[in-house]
This record gives C-alpha cells, structure tokens and sequence, in this order.
C-alpha cells in the first residue's frame, strides 16, 4: 500500500507566500513519516503557481539521508521537465492531462492533443533520465463543463498512455463529484485490462465522504492513494469551500480499519500535524 502525501497540492493555493524555510522544515518532517512518496513542489511558471517558485531551493534543504520517501514534482510542459530532471534526487515527475479538453485548456492552455504531443516529449526525457513519469488524469470521474465522459472513455486515455509506455496513471477526481460507484467500477476495469500500469487515486472530496471514497477504492484494487494532512488544498473550481484533499489522517485510519498494515511513524506524524498549523492557519 502506498500512500502519496502531498504537500505541493496542499500549498500551491495559498494566498500568502510561504516562507522557503518553512515549506524545508515541513517537508523534512514528512519525510521522517514513512510515506512512500512526498508531492513536494513543481517547476511550472511562477507567473502561473507563484507558491512554488522556489522549488529548486526547498530541494536543496531537504535531508534525503535517511529516509526512504521518494519525491515526485509536477511539470506542466517540456521545459518544466527538463529542469526537474537534472535533479538527481528528484524520482518522480508528475503531468496533468485532462480528460476534459475545457479544464486541459484552462489548466495548461493547450488542448489534449498538443498535452499528449507534450507527454510523449517528457516520456522520452523521464526514460532518458532514469526518472518515472506520472499520469494525472484529471477530471477522471466527470466534470461540470459537458465535456464527453463515459468509462470507455476513460479506457481510450489509458489505452494511449499504455502504448507510449507511462508506469504510473492516478485518477483524479478534481471537483469532487466521485462517489463509491463510480470509483470501485473504474479500478476494477482498468487494473485488470492493464496490468502492468500502477493506478493510483487523487481525490478530492468533502470530509464526510471521504473514507467511504478511501474504502471504494481499495474495493477497485487500488493500491496508491494520495492525501494532504488535514485535507488542506483541493481545486478552486469545485466551487464547495469543504471539497479538498482527502485528509491523510482520514486515510489512514480508514485503511488501517481494513485491517491493512501500514508502516506510518505515527509520533512523526503527529508532529507533522502540529507543524502543518504554522502554514495553514497563518
């Protein structure tokens, strides 16, 4: 079971700058968890996430030494992944791609077809580099913009990232409309037709809904889940102030519950709780 913590979906938004030096105290201390990967930050313009602007420079102050968390970054284009991937430390390069062609241009300005043009460009980068890329299909359980979504739909996306050989595709629900029978149904197609792709899921939803998304799922097979401690962070599109990250503790317990070992130091995590208060409720 992996759990993704994602500290760059839960700041990027803020209004208020946070401070390097503290983005570097906060990350150091998720990095003591136990988690399998960290989303720590993205090489995207600033113009666009000014919030992560300095990226390069929380990576320089993360000690990698002794902790067995990989670090993912998100890229929004070619250039973006070409920097991230002179960062050694860097394992993981993270690429939106819409299965709504309104939320692809709004998100990236481009349309999905000039995304997947870009996608192949920064596969051939991560394969070069030793990196792996991952797939974030947005909008990946409907959207509000009456764009074509159906579950075969979803399956042609997935059929196209298969044959540029993409590792890894997390589902993501951007504006929090996913319920139980929409995500168990999706996994339990998808994970069987390609075997050989991890499938992970993002999403967002509101907190009392949560852990029946968590359980719906693992019930799909699914063994990647991504959260932001308290919940912190979500898409401002929802529209709905309570639809965000799934909160990791949420996660957590739920999986536990089911009776699945995790291998999560509870003492650091409780730590990272009380720091998460100096960024979040500043």
């Amino acid at each position: 079971m992996k759990i993704i913590e994602c500290p760059r979906d839960a700041m990027q938004g803020l209004h208020d700058f946070v401070p390097t030096e503290l983005k570097v105290e906060y990350i150091n201390q998720l990095l003591k968890v136990g988690f399998d990967t960290i989303d720590f930050g993205s090489f995207v313009s600033p113009k666009a996430i000014p919030q992560m602007r300095d990226t390069a420079e929380v990576l320089d102050g993360l000690e990698l030494g002794s902790t067995n968390s990989k670090l993912l970054a998100i890229v929004a284009n070619v250039k973006g992944a070409e920097i991230a991937s002179d960062f050694s430390e860097i394992q993981y390069l993270g690429y939106p791609l819409s299965l709504s062609e309104t939320f692809q241009q709004r998100n990236t300005n481009r349309s999905i077809e000039v995304a997947f043009d870009n996608l192949a460009e920064i596969q051939d980068i991560c394969q070069s580099d030793d990196k792996t890329l991952v797939v974030y299909l947005s909008m990946g359980f409907g959207n509000p913009y009456g764009d074509p979504y159906e579950l075969d739909y979803v399956g042609q996306f997935v059929d196209r990232l298969d044959q540029m050989e993409i590792d890894v595709v997390s589902l993501s629900d951007t504006i929090g409309v996913s319920t139980a029978e929409l995500i168990t149904p999706l996994f339990q197609t998808l994970i069987p037709k390609f075997p050989h792709i991890e499938f992970g899921a993002h999403l967002h939803s509101n907190p009392n809904s949560a852990a029946e998304k968590v359980k719906a799922a693992m019930g799909g097979g699914c063994r990647r889940i991504d959260g932001a401690i308290r919940g912190y962070g979500g898409c401002p599109m929802a529209k709905d102030e309570l639809v965000g990250n799934m909160a990791t503790e949420t996660i957590l317990e739920t999986i536990k519950g089911l009776g699945v070992e995790l291998t999560i130091d509870e003492e650091q995590f409780d730590a990272c709780l009380v720091l998460s208060n100096k960024i979040f409720l500043n």
